[in-house]
C-alpha cells in the first residue's frame, strides 16, 4: 500500500471519529440542558476540539441536532425487521411496534423531546431525513395493519392514516407527563391496552342485517378499551 493511500485512509478515519466524538457530545449536552440552553463550546469542550472544528462538519447547532436524532432513528430502525420476523400473528406484531415505541420513549425522553418540542414544529422538519426516517418507523406499522386488511382479518372501511394517528397519538398523548418529568411509563400494560383498542376496533365483524354505518358493538367496545387507557394513564 502506498504512503499516500495510507495517509488518505488515516484522515478518513480520524475525519469519522471525530465527527462520531463530536455527535455523542452533543447528544449528551442536548439530553443534559435541552437544546435552547445547549452550548457549542461546551459540546465542544467535551469532545475535545475546539469550536470552529464543529462548523467544519455541521452548519450550525439545528444542524447538529437534526443529525444526532437521524443516528437515533437509524439505530431503532436498524433492528425492527430482524425482530419481526420472528414473530406471527396481527395482534403480537402490532402489540410489538406500540412496545417498541412506548419502550423507545421510556429510555430516551430527552431525545423525543428534542423531537417532539423542536425539531417537527420547525418549518425545515418535512425537508429533513428525520421527516423521511419517521415515515419509514410509522410504515411498518402500517404495513401490518394493510396486511390485516386485505387478509379480511381487518375492516377496510377506516384511512390508515386515521388508524396511525390513533396508535401514535395516544401513544404520545399517553407519555406527555412522563416526558414532563411526571410519573412513570407502564410499558407492557399500556402496548396491551392500546394494541387491544386498535385490534377490537379494526377487527372485521358481520354486520346486523340491515345496519349501516359503523357497527354499534365496535363502538362500545372502542369506548370500554379507551376507558381502560385513561384509568392506566390516571395511575402514573
Amino acid at each position: 500500500m502506498s504512503e499516500v493511500l495510507q495517509r488518505r485512509q488515516i484522515f478518513r478515519l480520524s475525519r469519522e471519529r471525530r465527527v462520531a466524538d463530536i455527535m455523542e457530545a452533543a447528544k449528551a449536552v442536548f439530553l443534559e440542558h435541552g437544546y435552547d440552553a445547549a452550548l457549542i463550546s461546551e459540546i465542544a469542550a467535551r469532545a475535545d476540539v475546539v469550536e470552529g472544528t464543529i462548523y467544519r462538519y455541521f452548519e450550525n447547532k439545528r444542524d447538529l441536532m437534526i443529525k444526532v436524532v437521524e443516528r437515533w432513528y437509524d439505530e431503532m430502525l436498524s433492528d425492527f425487521d430482524e425482530q419481526l420476523k420472528g414473530i406471527t400473528g396481527t395482534w403480537n406484531r402490532l402489540r410489538f411496534m406500540i412496545w417498541k415505541h412506548l419502550a423507545s420513549i421510556e429510555k430516551e425522553p430527552a431525545l423525543c423531546k428534542l423531537v417532539f418540542q423542536e425539531l417537527r414544529p420547525g418549518p425545515e422538519y418535512r425537508a429533513t431525513t428525520v421527516f423521511e426516517l419517521n415515515r419509514e418507523y410509522t410504515k411498518r406499522t402500517l404495513d401490518i395493519i394493510k396486511a390485516a386488511m386485505e387478509s379480511g382479518e381487518f375492516r377496510k372501511d377506516v384511512p390508515l392514516r386515521v388508524v396511525r394517528d390513533l396508535i401514535f397519538g395516544s401513544i404520545e398523548h399517553y407519555t406527555w407527563a412522563y416526558l414532563r418529568g411526571h410519573g412513570e411509563i407502564k410499558v407492557d400494560e399500556t402496548a396491551n391496552v392500546i394494541t387491544d383498542m386498535i385490534y377490537r376496533g379494526l377487527a372485521a365483524a358481520p354486520s346486523p342485517a340491515g345496519s349501516a354505518g359503523v357497527d354499534q358493538t365496535i363502538v362500545e367496545r372502542l369506548e370500554r378499551v379507551v376507558e381502560r387507557l385513561e384509568t392506566v394513564a390516571e395511575r402514573n
